[in-house]
């Protein structure tokens, strides 16, 4: 490739140029810069294992690569949910330090969540990334996990939300719109379920669900509506978590299909083809680097590489690039490795 800046050919280093976060407005406006795994566990010894491995795994790709998420919902015996609640806020308040450690609580609608958000809000909040609300059907809701999270002082953290009925589904930009919510994810299940019988189980599979017209139609409204309001797109899980050719299949048309930038992993085993398949190929990441080097090099005018034009919209596209890659542990040119060393990051 061989970049022609408008005033210089010279490529500056990354240290020496204005931080492109700076300078590509609404550059993060899609990506929020979180993990693009979010791993779920509920039993206490699965919970402590995975925080274990998000510890391995930072040390291994110099980043946190994917979320923790401590179940209540699905973890929680039932009668023990007070129990369970004091686990999962013990468990975030011993991660390792820059884990991120995140809680599904009960629905807002379920006798345990203000008891849940009582506790492992008010007991962690200083070592929690987010909160997980389940089975949200409105902006209504959002507004009852923000109040509990501001009765519980933790008004700093942000709210993920995981949309299961059509009708949620109907109010997905709505949601999506709230300035406490970053994330919204599809319960797939619950949404085939919710139609009774109207869809058939095999589009809960792997592969049916990118192909029955209602899923299909459920999770492009999520992902649109996310990137409408500048939010994270989160795609349902597999549940053939011992394919991991399945897997990596699915997670790659989440990816480049779907438009989604997250997905859900309950298995440890689903974590690297869920990273390998959301993670760009190494040639678009140095093709990345090699444009924005330039771009910097004649402070982010237009210049033209093989031919082709590129300014600050390209840009945005191409610095998102490098950001996912820096998500998912692939290896960064130095020549840009300063930018995500930078404390805006």
């Amino acid at each position: 490739m061989s970049p022609t800046p408008a005033d210089s050919s010279v490529p500056v280093s990354a240290a020496a140029s204005v931080h492109p976060a700076t300078v590509l407005l609404d550059a993060q406006a899609s990506a929020q810069r979180l993990p693009v795994c979010d791993h779920y566990s509920g039993v206490e010894l699965r919970m402590r294992k995975s925080l274990q491995l998000q510890a391995e795994m930072t040390q291994e790709f110099g980043t946190c690569v994917f979320d923790v998420t401590l179940d209540c919902e699905d973890g929680a015996p039932v009668g023990d949910e007070a129990a369970h609640a004091s686990l999962v806020a013990s468990l975030a308040r011993d991660a390792a330090p820059g884990a991120r450690v995140a809680a599904r609580v009960h629905a807002v609608d379920h006798p345990a969540f203000a008891q849940d958000m009582a506790t492992i809000v008010g007991e962690a909040s200083h070592r929690l990334s987010h909160i997980m609300v389940p089975k949200v059907e409105s902006v209504d809701d959002v507004l009852l996990a923000e109040k509990a999270l501001e009765r519980a002082s933790g008004s700093h953290l942000p709210l993920h939300v995981l949309i299961e009925s059509p009708a949620a589904i109907y109010r997905a930009f709505e949601i999506a719109a709230h300035p406490r919510v970053q994330s919204i994810s599809f319960g797939l299940m619950d949404f085939v379920s919710a139609h009774g019988g109207a869809i058939p189980a095999s589009a809960m599979g792997s592969q049916g669900q990118f192909e029955h017209p209602l899923v299909v139609r459920a999770k492009l409204e999520i992902a649109a509506a996310c990137h409408a309001h500048g939010k994270v797109p989160s795609h349902c899980v597999v549940t053939e978590f011992k394919d991991p050719d399945l897997m990596q299949a699915a997670a790659s048309r989440a990816a480049r299909e779907f438009g989604y930038t997250r997905m859900w992993s309950i298995h440890p085993g689903q974590i690297r083809s869920i990273l390998a398949a959301f993670a760009p190929a190494q040639q678009e990441v140095d093709q990345a680097a090699y444009i924005l080097q330039s771009a910097a090099a004649v402070h982010w005018a237009p210049i033209s590489a093989d031919g082709v034009l590129h300014d600050r919209a390209s840009y945005r596209y191409y610095w998102q690039l490098l950001e996912r890659a820096h998500q998912t542990g692939r290896s960064l040119p130095a020549s840009v490795q300063p930018w995500f060393a930078s404390p805006s990051l």
